[in-house]
């Protein structure tokens, strides 16, 4: 029999104070006050029951509370849908649970309270040290904030922290993306997420778009902030994620490496698969609108359908070879219920290129084709 491959619960919140200008996520403004908490709370505790045979026994390696801002919730409605997931399905020993927290609304006692409910590990969404970027970016909190979250966590005891930065804002030279490494690295994160600011559809900024550096300070902030970090100890095992030694995303992880995942809250997105009677995989969408999920007579589900066998090959490596790491033509059979004979020719023809390499049971990207991953990905559509 086959075996399914490790679960993962997203839990979505989908309120934060102020909307970002360059934010294409499923999140609504709304003061603290106004949100629905005890409402939503019932709402997300049916969700998961809803959705609790789809675990079909497994446990739940990783939750990921995800926004939004999660930290909006108190830490009594953070610990009421933690019990309700461990009651529903469980929890495997030692699972992360990770909550994104914004600096602007950080607590000393929230956090501590956080970590009382049963949080291990926080990402903080700082995207700058610089006060005018921030402000560019439309963010409520300042660098002292930024600075006086990550102190929370630690005396709260989750010290295993992530911290997100954004490069290529809008007028940034290569020294003001570097200090902005310098000053996350100060504060002993343990996970720094990376990653360029990019111009989404249905945002602010792509109604009115800022003045973003030329591509060739882009490249040049790209390399010389990969070298920073690397020489800080914090090593690059995915497209904009580095971290400290055996200190990588678990949750994100499981993403990567073609895991399944529930996904509960307005909006949330899951991947499920099941292999009896036949091998299927099924991504789901909740319904969107947080007036719409919390509607006790709408039902939860959205959208879902199957990923058909055609289509798995590049929703896999979509996935996997984002990750430094190696994948398996193992993995790959277990993982997709396909048989590697079907992907032989678009491997052969990207070794050819130069950009994946490969022995008997191992695929990887080389380091052209991590230059290139898109071109890479681009195969599996043929």
């Amino acid at each position: 029999m086959s075996i399914l491959p490790p679960l993962s619960v997203y839990v979505h919140v989908p309120w934060c104070i102020r909307k970002c200008p360059y934010c294409d996520f499923n999140s609504h403004a709304s003061k603290a006050e106004d949100i629905p908490e005890h409402d939503f709370i019932q709402q997300l505790i049916a969700d998961i029951k809803q959705d609790a045979p789809l675990a079909q026994g497994r446990l739940i390696s990783t939750v990921f509370f995800g926004g939004g801002t999660p930290s909006l919730l108190s830490d009594k409605a953070i610990a009421t849908i933690i019990d309700a997931l461990n009651d529903t399905i469980g929890f495997e020993d030692h699972a992360e649970i990770t909550l994104e927290a914004n600096p602007g609304t950080a607590e000393a006692n929230k956090f501590k309270g956080f970590a009382k409910a049963g949080v291990n590990r926080l990402s903080i969404g700082v995207q700058s040290f610089n006060n005018q970027r921030l402000t560019a970016l439309g963010r409520i909190h300042n660098r002292d904030e930024a600075k006086r979250a990550a102190q929370f966590a630690h005396d709260a005891g989750l010290s295993n922290f992530n911290i997100d930065l954004m490069h290529g804002l809008p007028n940034q030279s290569e020294a003001e993306a570097l200090d902005d490494i310098d000053q996350a690295l100060a504060l002993s994160p343990q996970h720094i997420s990376w990653y360029q600011l990019t111009i989404e559809a249905n945002t602010e900024f792509y109604r009115a778009p800022p003045t973003l550096p030329e591509d060739d300070v882009l490249w040049a902030i790209q390399k010389a902030g990969q070298a920073h970090l690397a020489a800080n100890g914090f090593g690059q095992y995915e497209v904009s994620a580095y971290c400290k030694p055996g200190k990588e995303s678990r949750h994100n992880l499981n993403y990567w490496r073609y895991g399944d995942y529930l996904g509960v809250g307005p909006g949330a997105h899951g991947k499920i698969t099941q292999t009896l009677p036949n091998f299927t995989i099924r991504r789901t969408r909740k319904t969107r609108l947080p007036k719409d999920y919390l509607r006790t007579d709408r039902l939860l589900v959205r959208h879902e359908e199957y990923v058909d066998p055609t289509d798995r090959p590049f929703d896999y490596f979509i996935n996997t070879l984002r990750l430094r790491e190696a994948t398996s033509i193992g993995h790959f059979e277990q993982f997709t219920g396909l048989n590697a004979e079907t992907i032989k020719p678009t491997l052969q023809a990207l070794i050819e290129k130069g950009w994946l390499e490969k022995n008997s049971e191992f695929i990887k990207t080389t380091d052209l084709g991590y230059l290139y991953l898109n071109d890479v990905l681009a195969h599996w559509l043929d």
